[in-house]
């Protein structure tokens, strides 16, 4: 175990997000032929916090609401059936153009047709995020954390939001808490903002102890060489990938867990899936498998999920990358964003391979 965490916590694991709904077409149909539409809470964050909420971790989510909305009462209670706790101010929507938790439209693709994701941000109150309305102080001295986890979506939606992640990594690292920096790039938040959010990035990543990315993420976001995205035979460059996370390592000398997924797709619904974890200097590699897929949205975010939980419960290391691997899995047969483990078990009869009836 190279990590050492905080034996007197009063949550596992927190989150900032910025809090919507994804609607979806029944059936896997796409978007632009449907007229009737499944509704769900989401974000990338609390797909990640999933897992340990899941299987009995306490999770505590940090983020803010409009107020007297609809939505925001279906995501509170939401998060209540999710086990999680969460904290965040109530903001008034304005008028009818201002606030409101974004919208996610997105279908689940069929076979030769890919999915397609439409994001409708706009006034999204989750760019409000700021550090004044939170008790760092209290959240992480007082109450205690044994790890934050930060998105790169989240550092990137706004100055705000930039600035917020900071401060939650700063107090991360006075009081002791593990960090968490999931990179996830994404080219339309960025345009226009490279240097302020290579900067903002950076310093986040420098601190951090757990660093993830795919490898788009690690190159756009801290400028480190890596293999070209995408393509067949995945198998064959997980020698790129590792060289790719020496350089990173070598960058970023604080953290101690580097990890990337790898997934090549051969349709909608059939994917390998492997991933690499460096843990210290000792390299843990699931090579891509074959995995069927009902909806692809959250499998990242899955293997993310298991990876921590298996830090959480200071497991092995190389049970945190199989742990994390088939918790991606499992995310990939939902219609949800996230996965939702009945208990571990369930998750290591996926890595075993074992789908037979349980009675």
């Amino acid at each position: 175990m190279s990590l050492e965490l905080k034996k007197d916590f009063k949550w596992a694991m927190v989150v900032p997000t910025s809090m919507g709904v994804r609607i979806t077409p029944v059936n896997g149909q796409p978007v632009h032929s449907s007229d009737t539409f499944m509704m769900q809470a989401t974000s990338a964050e609390t797909n990640v916090a999933s897992v340990s909420s899941y299987l009995g971790l306490p999770v505590k989510v940090l983020t803010t609401f409009v107020k007297d909305s609809p939505i925001a009462q279906f995501i509170k209670s939401n998060l209540k059936t999710r086990h999680m706790d969460y904290e965040g101010p109530d903001v008034d929507q304005g008028d009818p153009w201002g606030f409101r938790h974004q919208f996610n439209i997105a279908d689940s693709g069929f076979g030769s047709r890919g999915p397609r994701v439409h994001n409708d941000r706009a006034g999204e109150i989750g760019r409000t995020l700021n550090v004044k309305n939170f008790d760092l102080d209290r959240i992480f001295g007082e109450e205690g954390v044994q790890i934050v986890h930060l998105s790169g979506l989240i550092a990137a939606l706004s100055p705000d939001t930039g600035n917020f992640c900071l401060e939650l990594a700063r107090a991360a690292k006075k009081y002791g808490t593990k960090i968490s920096f999931d990179l996830n790039h994404r080219a339309s938040f960025w345009k226009g903002r490279e240097k302020e959010l290579h900067e903002i990035f950076s310093e986040i990543a420098s601190v951090s102890d757990i660093l993830i990315g795919n490898e788009e993420d690690f190159q756009l976001c801290l400028n480190i060489e890596g293999p070209e995205a995408g393509g067949k035979d995945i198998t064959a460059k997980i020698d790129s990938f590792k060289e790719m996370i020496m350089r990173v390592k070598k960058n970023y000398p604080n953290a101690s867990v580097f990890a990337t997924t790898l997934r090549e797709v051969h349709s909608a619904n059939d994917h390998l899936w492997g991933g690499i974890m460096l843990e210290g200097n000792n390299w843990h590699v699931v090579e891509p498998r074959e995995i069927k897929v009902l909806d692809r949205i959250g499998g990242g975010d899955g293997f993310v999920g298991g990876m921590l939980y298996g830090i959480l419960k200071e497991w092995e290391p190389e049970k945190w990358i199989q742990f994390g691997w088939a918790t991606g899995a499992l995310a990939t047969t939902f219609l949800t964003d996230y996965g939702q483990p009945a208990d571990e078990e369930m998750v290591w009869s996926i890595w075993s391979g074992n789908a037979r009836v349980r009675r």
